[in-house]
């Protein structure tokens, strides 16, 4: 693991590597590493089994990573046996520092409004199993539309597209996999040890993507109940454990009562104005902030995680504007977007969703065609009418 801290105009890469003699017998080697020409070597003693080795590396001269100029450098690390390279890893990291100061995210020390798309790994060709190609065509498809963040709903994503987003520069949430649960379901005998697995494999084999600037959890399941609550907690501690340098939250859909809102240090909400019912977008907006404000939440910054309506690509009612219809589904979604986007109480915003995506039949009564028709684009990458509103209303924030 690699972690960047700056220090005046200088910028220190501290090192952390487990590394493991698969030999009964001590192992006495060198250890290189090196940065944009700048070398560490130190002599270390590995045991049989697994040895943890840190180590330091100071840097001038090189360029924060931003969505604006995402800078990326390689991080070079051999292990050497009288000389002779016998093992070797490359890492390619970005220098950026994520805080949280009050209401703001902060990104080298400057505001960020993370803005953009909830994004499932499907595709209507694919599956779940989408080319490289693909992903970079997602992304060239969120960037014309002026985002600048992922969620990466509601799992862990394939390494190849995190490593685009560094590439890109674009901010990811990224969360465990596990949604909608009631307590019923989080009461399950594996439920625990799962979620400690997956957050585990999630935050060690991701900790280096400069991109990922928050990490998630629990996707809408009970977190209104003491027993839900402390499964919450228990995850936030393993990920504040596994990682300091992030901020954790998740994303709620109890609007009324919430025990969690204390636990993170960023707030998310899920809401569907004008779509699940037909209440204002601001009223419902500030109804949330004042419930739980005093539940928890005031003094800490505030994402809209999930916002939208469904629209079947293809079905258009330019008079009616009937729900369900491309032209119901920019309305509301320009409404909504109005209001989140300039409300000064939030701190991003996730549009749900970029794409749509295939839903088990349980949905089928909500979700025609057993699809999940709140995508901006269809499930081959065809845009919908809402992509234009979206890229209005995100040009006009950023």
């Amino acid at each position: 693991h690699v972690r960047t801290v700056p220090v005046g105009k200088e910028w220190k890469v501290l090192c952390c590597a487990k590394i493991l003699n698969y030999s009964e017998k001590q192992k006495d080697l060198i250890l290189q590493s090196e940065i944009v020409g700048i070398a560490c070597k130190k002599k270390i003693v590995l045991m049989p089994g697994v040895n943890v080795c840190e180590w330091e590396l100071c840097c001038n001269g090189v360029h924060c990573w931003s969505p604006e100029n995402p800078a990326l450098y390689f991080l070079k690390t051999f292990l050497l046996d009288d000389n002779v390279p016998v093992d070797d890893l490359t890492e390619r990291i970005g220098f950026r520092t994520i805080s949280v100061d009050g209401e703001k995210i902060l990104l080298n020390g400057k505001q960020i409004f993370p803005m953009g798309f909830n994004r499932h790994e499907d595709h209507e060709l694919y599956g779940c199993a989408i080319p490289l190609e693909i992903m970079r065509l997602d992304l060239a498809m969120m960037k014309s539309m002026h985002a600048n963040a992922i969620r990466t709903c509601h799992y862990p994503n394939d390494e190849r597209f995190l490593d685009l987003c560094d590439e890109e520069g674009f901010l990811v949430w990224e969360e465990n996999h596990a949604r909608g649960l009631n307590l019923e379901k989080m009461k399950h005998p594996r439920f625990r040890e799962q979620c400690v697995a997956c957050n585990e494999e999630m935050v060690t084999q991701h900790y280096n993507h400069p991109c990922i600037f928050v990490w998630g959890i629990l996707n809408e399941c009970e977190s209104a109940m003491e027993e839900g609550a402390v499964m919450y907690r228990e995850q936030f501690e393993q990920l504040r454990r596994l990682d300091s340098t992030r901020p954790v939250t998740f994303a709620s859909c109890r609007h009324q009562k919430d025990l969690c809102q204390g636990m993170v240090d960023i707030a998310g909400w899920n809401i569907y104005p004008l779509w699940y019912h037909d209440r204002p977008v601001r009223e419902t907006l500030d109804e949330l902030i004042a419930v739980q404000e005093p539940a928890g939440m005031k003094g800490k910054p505030l994402i809209i995680s999930e916002f939208g309506a469904g629209g079947i690509p293809g079905y258009h009612d330019p008079v009616r504007r009937a729900k369900w219809s491309e032209e119901r589904q920019a309305d509301i979604l320009d409404k909504q977007l109005t209001v989140i986007l300039n409300h000064p109480r939030v701190g991003g915003a996730f549009i749900w969703q970029f794409c749509d995506v295939r839903v088990d039949e349980a949905f089928a009564i909500t979700r025609p065609r057993c699809i999940n028709d709140k995508g901006v684009v269809d499930g081959l990458r065809r845009p919908k009418l809402a992509c234009e509103v979206v890229r209005k209303h995100f040009a006009a924030k950023k």
